[in-house]
């Protein structure tokens, strides 16, 4: 499941959606800006959003399954991760509707996958959930970095 949501949010739907309004007319916008809208509002947004919402309800499944701790006393810790992922998640939704949020949360989104990929990297015996984690953290992190960086004369002006 976790690798399902990971493939759809991160890659998957971003994609196709800048695809989609590439095609149906919006070929004037910049493709990097594109990438961003597109890639803010999928993998920041509602990756994050799922994320948050299920460290709340689960703990111990981010605890226990990426992490490796089977202490009781991890969980609330894993749902403030879960309260910060939520929020993160609800603001890169709204980018959609409000163009002037998207470099933002890009920024904080690209940040935040940086050093959570970081943290996965420095971990040992890492399992499977935690390595596709990791990966999937890092490559967003790359990603939102190049469409920040190509499309800065656009999101610098605005």
């Amino acid at each position: 499941m976790h690798l399902t949501v990971v493939l759809l949010t991160m890659l998957i739907l971003p994609a196709a959606s800048v695809l989609v309004e590439r095609w149906t007319g919006s070929g004037t916008i910049n493709l990097w800006w594109l990438i961003g809208k597109w890639f803010v509002f999928w993998g920041v947004g509602v990756r994050l959003f799922i994320a948050g919402a299920r460290q709340i309800v689960k703990p111990e499944l981010t605890a226990t399954g990426i992490f490796g701790v089977t202490d009781r006393a991890a969980f609330p810790l894993a749902q403030e991760l879960g309260f910060w992922n939520l929020t993160i998640g609800l603001i890169s939704i709204a980018s959609i509707r409000r163009p002037e949020w998207v470099a933002p949360m890009a920024i904080a989104g690209m940040l935040f996958y940086a050093m959570a990929g970081a943290l996965h990297v420095a971990g040992k015996d890492r399992g499977f959930s935690e390595n596709v984690a990791m990966i999937s953290d890092l490559g967003m992190a790359g990603l939102l970095l190049a469409s920040l960086v190509a499309a800065f004369p656009l999101w610098a002006r605005s």
